[in-house]
């Protein structure tokens, strides 16, 4: 039977889940920013971060961010691959930013290695604040936050990987 409470996969292979699914994605981004692939791609690498945000530490309201960047993202992937106007589809994606932003700082700052809080919390930053000034700024301006959460993705694999796995749920005293 399915036990909610146990983890079936390692935290590090739910780091490098996203980490594999996006890549390709990050690099269209470079060579050929409209391919379509890239949406579909990142629907199932959005779909992939809901195992990571359910792993990482983080306070309920935070994890509620990393619930909620997921379901925009996916909402304006699926906008996209289905051809809703780009600006629509594109402040969706900008507001689930803002909330990866919250997910990815507060989730990054629990962490017990640095390099993982600081990557993080700069990926956070970036990728929030795009989303206040991106009607001023070229899409490039937030490729380095793709570059970064990649990063991100493998710090987490890396260090936080070797951590002991902590119990899903803390047993009770009787």
């Amino acid at each position: 039977m399915f036990d909610p409470r146990r983890h079936y996969a390692s935290l590090r292979l739910v780091a490098l889940l996203p980490l594999f699914l996006f890549l390709p994605a990050v690099i269209a981004f470079f060579v050929d920013p409209d391919v379509t692939w890239g949406e579909y791609l990142g629907v199932f690498f959005h779909l992939s971060i809901l195992f990571l945000v359910s792993r990482l530490p983080a306070v309920p309201w935070a994890k509620a961010a990393g619930y909620g960047w997921v379901a925009l993202d996916v909402l304006a992937g699926i906008m996209m691959i289905n051809g809703i106007e780009y600006e629509t589809a594109w402040a969706v994606r900008l507001g689930g930013h803002v909330l990866a932003g919250v997910w990815i700082v507060t989730s990054s700052l629990a962490s017990h290695f640095w390099p993982v809080r600081v990557v993080g919390v700069l990926t956070g930053v970036w990728l929030a604040g795009y989303s206040f000034v991106g009607t001023h700024l070229a899409e490039e301006f937030l490729r380095p936050a793709g570059i970064m959460i990649l990063v991100w993705f493998a710090l987490l694999a890396t260090f936080d990987g070797n951590q002991p796995e902590r119990p899903a749920v803390a047993a009770s005293v009787a």
